[in-house]
C-alpha cells in the first residue's frame, strides 16, 4: 500500500448471516482514491455500494481484507483509535439527515468537536464560521425542526465540516430533496471539493450526480465492474487517478 492515497482498500469482502441465509455483500473489492479527488459509488439497491462506503468509512469492519487511511492501517488500531481516526478524518452527508430535533442548528453542527474533547468557546467560533459559509448564521439558535429540508441538509453539511475533515463521505445525499434543492446541496459538495480540498465518495444511483465526479466506480452484486452493464471484473478491480481519464473513469 502506499501512503500517497487518501484511502487505499484492498481485497475487501463483507458477508452478513451464515448458512443458507447468508449474503455476501461484497466479494473482494480493491479501491485507492487519492487526496481531493470526487469519486462516486454507483450501484442499484442491494449492490452492495452502501457496504463499500460503510467499509471506506470505518463505519464497519471487512470480513476479509486491507483498508489504509491516510497511511494508516486501521487493522492496527483499537476501537477508540478508530473512532478518532474517523471523527477527525472523515466527515458525513446522509440522505436521512440524523439531526437531533430539539436542540440548535449550532450544537448540530458542532457535535464532532464536542466529541473531540474542543472547549466550548472554540467549537462555538467554529460552528460559527461554518454557518456563515453555508448561510445558515441566522438560524444558528433555531430548532433543526423548523428547518426546510435544504436547510437541514445545509446543517448536516456543516455538521461534516466542522472538524476540517479530509474526507466528505455522501450516502444519497439529495434523495430526500426535489431537483432544485437537491442541485443546490451537490453545488456547495463540490465547491468545498474545489476551495478546500476535501475528497468527496459519493454513493448514489443518481447518473447525473455521479457523472459530476472525476470518478465512477460502479457495483453489481459485490463486485466492481467497468460500466453499469457490464459483467464483473473480477474479484480485485483497482482504480487509479490515471483512470479518471477514461470514458467514465473505470479502470
Amino acid at each position: 500500500m502506499n501512503s500517497e492515497w487518501v484511502i487505499d482498500a484492498q481485497g475487501l469482502e463483507k458477508s452478513y448471516g451464515s448458512g443458507a441465509s447468508r449474503f455476501d455483500a461484497l466479494k473482494g473489492v480493491s479501491v485507492q482514491i487519492a487526496p481531493g479527488e470526487t469519486v462516486a459509488i454507483v450501484g442499484k439497491s442491494g449492490s452492495g455500494k452502501s457496504t463499500l462506503m460503510h467499509l471506506l468509512a470505518l463505519l464497519d469492519e471487512p470480513d476479509k481484507g486491507s483498508l489504509q487511511v491516510a497511511g494508516t492501517d486501521a487493522k492496527s488500531l483499537s476501537k477508540r483509535a478508530v473512532n478518532e481516526l474517523r471523527n477527525k478524518e472523515f466527515g458525513f452527508v446522509f440522505q436521512q439527515f440524523f439531526l437531533t430535533p430539539n436542540v440548535s442548528v449550532l450544537d448540530n453542527v458542532i457535535l464532532p468537536l464536542k466529541i473531540a474533547g474542543i472547549g466550548s468557546k472554540e467549537r462555538r467560533r467554529r460552528g460559527m464560521e461554518v454557518l456563515e459559509q453555508l448561510e445558515l448564521t441566522d438560524k444558528a439558535g433555531n430548532k433543526a425542526t423548523t428547518l426546510s429540508g435544504g436547510q437541514k441538509q445545509r446543517v448536516v453539511i456543516g455538521r461534516a465540516l466542522v472538524n476540517a475533515p479530509r474526507v466528505i463521505f455522501a450516502d444519497e445525499p439529495t434523495g430526500n430533496l426535489d431537483t432544485a434543492t437537491g442541485t443546490v446541496v451537490e453545488d456547495i459538495l463540490f465547491e468545498l471539493n474545489r476551495s478546500q480540498g476535501i475528497t468527496l465518495v459519493i454513493v448514489t444511483h443518481d447518473e447525473e450526480l455521479a457523472a459530476r465526479c472525476d470518478r465512477q466506480v460502479y457495483i453489481r452484486d459485490g463486485l466492481v465492474v467497468s460500466h453499469p452493464g457490464s459483467p464483473p471484473a473480477g474479484t480485485h478491480a483497482l482504480h487509479t487517478p490515471e483512470a479518471r481519464t477514461t470514458a467514465g473513469g473505470t479502470a
